[in-house]
């Protein structure tokens, strides 16, 4: 199944945050999943002008720990540090990811509930197809879950 080209499957909710650096990217992404059968809460930032990332990791990484939402997406210049300041929740699996194929075994092994997006190096086509897979692919399971209750300290 070619993920980036179906609608999601997911029909829950998801928060999207970013920081200055990933705005336009997150406000491009949000019109995407407009379109979709999903609630979107969109936890900021609401400009271009400077921000910190780690208030909008937080935001988001809370809204994902505490099962308010299914998934995350978070945007900043790199993803690197969203993802840093989200897997300090516990119960959150962000992943950075550059490439549709990332973002698909971020789901299917790796269960990951937030994506982290990189706007200064993805463009918006590929941000689409990155999400698309995202939402749409399910966890695998099996040998995987093991893997995964590892993860947890």
């Amino acid at each position: 199944m070619d993920h980036a080209d179906s609608q999601p499957a997911l029909t829950e909710a998801v928060a999207l945050g970013a920081d200055h650096a990933g705005y336009h990217l997150k406000e491009h992404l949000k019109d995407i999943l407009q379109g979709f059968n999903l609630r979107i809460s969109d936890l900021g930032t609401d400009s271009p002008d400077a921000s910190d990332y780690p208030e909008y990791a937080h935001a988001v990484a809370r809204e994902v720990a505490q099962g308010r939402v299914a998934r995350g997406v978070l945007v900043c210049g790199t993803g690197i540090g969203m993802a840093m300041a989200a897997n300090r929740h516990r119960g959150v699996r962000a992943a950075v990811c550059y490439s549709e194929e990332q973002a698909t075994y971020s789901r299917s092994h790796n269960n990951a509930n937030v994506l982290c997006l990189a706007a200064r190096m993805t463009d918006t086509e590929t941000a689409e197809k990155i999400l698309k897979s995202f939402l749409n692919t399910p966890f695998d399971g099996g040998r995987h879950e093991r893997r995964i209750a590892q993860l947890e300290l």
